[in-house]
């Protein structure tokens, strides 16, 4: 392996880390400009837990830390099924919205770069998704995070009923 090529997706300590997108930003001072970097990362384990962070810094390194940071911090749980997502589902966050629906095994990831990073760190193997309206990184990513808060596995939904998962499988 080439010891100078830089890999986005870092794997440490079983975590798998996925740089979504890293933005530069120039401030105009006295002396010339200043620059900033703004960082949003994505970090799993590849069993169901997934979680995103942003962070912003004068130093890339430092932006990209701040936000694996607050990624692990801002952890929640991805229900899956046989390597997809239990049911369909619609994320929003503002002007985007994020359309996801489970596909059957050998199908893979058929997303964009922002949703496709949520699932490879989420541990889904085959999904179908669409996002519609603004096609800003942070706010896609956000979108998905808010679908999947709405999305149930096979328990939650039989505790709701109040009957036991045979009975809702049949």
């Amino acid at each position: 392996m080439d010891r100078n090529r830089r890999d986005d997706a870092q794997p440490r300590d079983n975590y798998l880390e996925k740089l979504v997108k890293l933005n530069r930003t120039a401030k105009v001072v006295k002396g010339g400009r200043r620059f900033s970097f703004s960082a949003l990362t994505v970090v799993g384990d590849r069993a169901g837990m997934v979680g995103f962070g942003f962070g912003k810094a004068n130093d890339v390194a430092e932006a990209i830390r701040k936000s694996i940071d607050k990624a692990r911090h801002s952890m929640v749980r991805f229900p899956t099924k046989n390597g997809t997502i239990p049911h369909d589902v619609i994320g929003e966050f503002k002007a985007t919205k994020v359309y996801m629906k489970p596909a059957c095994p050998g199908s893979g990831i058929i997303a964009g770069g922002p949703v496709r990073a949520i699932m490879e760190a989420g541990g889904v193997t085959d999904v179908l998704s669409k996002c519609v309206g603004s096609r800003s990184s942070v706010n896609i990513v956000r979108a998905v995070f808010s679908g999947v808060d709405n999305l149930m596995d096979a328990k939650t939904v039989a505790k709701n009923r109040g009957k036991t998962i045979k009975d809702l499988w049949g």
